[in-house]
């Protein structure tokens, strides 16, 4: 990582209330393995460093305002991982976390696989597959304390895809861009019907770049009914409460 790129990273933790000098290399290695992969795969359209720091790197350290995903021993699964964000990123500054990273695309979980090996990071456990099947796996369903996911899809889809693989009493993390007041309206409702309640409604700028953010806090305050999540492709097609696509 060049000069410019570590004072950027640097920036962008620090105005996140985070100090990443001991994690730098680490950070460094991550950029590196994800730019010579990115060479030989298609994994992300982000190329240049700085746009790698600050809109992978900060932007998935973003995850952790509010402290939701402190805590040792916490157990959480991000939806729709692609290249390993925010897992790589959270996982490299919270070591004490479990993380499991999902993503459908064989080849973007098998970089965050060897990713992670290559970082040590013994926390992290790549999962290819789709949340609509884990939430209905009793291996997986009300299992994991916090789901995290980052830029996937309408909250409405989120509730549905992610409140079924939540313990009671678990947290839905949903970082996004800016939020209409249609889409929260509609997420309200969705996570009300899967058992959940929107708690929090956080909305920022992205550190250096300025760009709108919101995380969205969902708390599981009842169960999901069985029915839910619905089959493969069907959140997405069908939101909850959702029509504006």
């Amino acid at each position: 990582m060049t000069p410019e790129g570590q004072a950027l990273l640097d920036q962008g933790a620090a105005e996140l209330g985070l100090n990443v000098e001991e994690q730098l290399p680490r950070f460094e290695q991550l950029l590196a393995l994800l730019v010579e992969a990115n060479s030989r795969v298609n994994l992300t359209a982000l190329k240049t460093e700085s746009d790698i720091v600050l809109k992978h790197f900060v932007d998935s350290l973003s995850c952790l305002r509010g402290g939701h995903l402190d805590g040792s021993g916490l157990r959480v699964l991000d939806i729709g991982t692609g290249a390993g964000f925010p897992t790589l990123p959270l996982a490299i500054v919270r070591p004490e976390v479990a993380f499991t990273p999902l993503d459908s695309i064989r080849k973007k979980i098998d970089f965050v696989r060897s990713a992670a090996e290559a970082l040590n990071l013994t926390g992290v456990t790549p999962l290819v597959g789709r949340a609509e099947t884990l939430g209905r796996d009793p291996d997986h369903r009300e299992t994991y304390d916090r789901v995290v996911c980052r830029a996937v899809a309408a909250l409405p889809i989120l509730a549905e895809l992610g409140l079924p693989l939540l313990k009671p009493g678990g947290l839905l993390v949903a970082q996004k861009g800016p939020i209409s007041e249609e889409e929260l309206h509609a997420g309200r409702r969705a996570a009300g019907e899967v058992g959940g309640r929107v708690t929090e409604v956080d909305a920022f700028t992205l550190p250096v770049l300025g760009d709108a953010r919101t995380l969205v806090v969902i708390e599981k305050v009842g169960p999901t009914p069985k029915k839910y999540p619905r089959r493969e492709g069907v959140p997405n097609q069908q939101p909850l409460f959702w029509t504006a696509r």
